[in-house]
């Protein structure tokens, strides 16, 4: 089978033929991909940016963790009804050995691999995952925007971290997938106002445009305060989500902020960022790190995603085959793609 690749450190990913999975282990189930999406993460990882040196030891490993598909086979502990279940796939596979698994605590599991990280993923016709970690999709729901499922349930958990209500005003910094998904999350939630911002980035911006949200803001060519400014005179906001990756929006991002909001901070940063404690005590600001949602978290955004699947189909901007992977990757990385969805025509 074809597969895309992690092969060494440094820049690159590679096609590869490989043997099909034969057989697999005990307690894991063997799933025929029919759609991946490119993430983030996918992206730092061909590019080889700082935070993924402890994936070398997998090389050369599969990369895609956003996908869905349907259950070919299973492994022995696992009954073999299941075979032809449409499912997705949470990625973090727990290491069941770790103090907090040891308790019954697997969301605070230590001892974690990812799919698609530390052992193959899903940029292949088939992959092998544990079965525990399946999560059944509802009928009707396509398998491309369930392989949006993974990365909507961060944006719902980011959403869910700023405990954002009926009548907030939410800034979100970052345009990109994961902030065109918390805007969508945030309208959900009731917000009388959601404003995006972006830097020099049109085409994701007009896709939020389409989506129904007017009120995006490109900050090419001045700061982002001044770029606020029609907004801010309404007032600062109560919540502002951060999914930037970029460490000098942070400051700005706290001078947006009310007096008693919060920041959230869902963006994953190369470097530290610098905060001004004095102001964030005095001002009673809070700042909250947002991850990796709960398994009911998933439960839910399946049934949103059911329920809004003309608008969230709008999310993904470009598709291709698994041969013409590296061209979706080139779109993402440009920032001319929301979400490119790669399909897997069968070996």
């Amino acid at each position: 089978m074809l597969a895309l690749q992690k092969v060494r450190p440094g820049s690159g990913i590679e096609l590869r033929r490989l043997p099909k999975i034969s057989e697999v282990l005990a307690g894991e189930v063997l799933i025929r991909t029919e759609a991946t999406g490119i993430c983030g993460t996918d992206l730092h990882i061909a590019e080889w940016t700082p935070g993924y040196e402890s994936m070398q030891s997998a090389m050369p490993v599969t990369l895609g963790h956003e996908f869905a598909g349907t259950i070919v086979s299973t492994g022995s502990a696992v009954d073999g009804r299941f075979i032809g279940t449409r499912v997705t796939v949470r990625p973090s596979v727990t290491c069941g050995t770790c103090d907090a698994c040891r308790a019954g605590d697997e969301e605070n599991c230590t001892g974690r691999r990812g799919i698609g990280i530390g052992r193959n993923g899903a940029f292949a016709s088939h992959v092998a995952v544990p079965f525990a970690n399946c999560v059944v999709l509802p009928d009707g729901l396509d398998f491309e925007i369930a392989a949006l499922t993974e990365p909507m349930t961060v944006c719902a958990e980011a959403v869910d971290t700023g405990e954002v209500k009926k009548g907030d005003r939410v800034l979100v910094l970052g345009p990109g997938f994961i902030g065109q998904g918390i805007a969508l999350f945030c309208d959900a939630a009731g917000a009388s106002e959601v404003v995006i911002c972006g830097h020099n980035d049109a085409a994701r911006l007009k896709t939020l445009n389409e989506l129904g949200f007017a009120n995006t803001v490109d900050t090419a060519g001045t700061t982002l305060s001044q770029a606020l400014l029609p907004f801010l005179a309404r007032g600062k906001f109560d919540v502002v989500i951060e999914a930037t990756g970029a460490p000098q929006v942070i400051p700005e991002a706290l001078a947006s902020l009310k007096k008693r909001g919060i920041l959230v901070v869902a963006g994953i940063h190369p470097r530290p960022a610098a905060i001004d404690l004095t102001q964030l005590v005095r001002n009673h600001q809070q700042v909250r790190g947002s991850y990796r949602a709960p398994i009911a978290t998933w439960h839910r955004v399946l049934n949103y995603l059911a329920a809004n699947q003309d608008r969230v189909r709008r999310l993904i901007t470009h598709r291709f085959d698994l041969a013409d992977a590296e061209e979706g990757f080139a779109l993402a990385r440009d920032k001319i793609a929301s979400k490119v969805v790669i399909r897997h025509p069968q070996d």
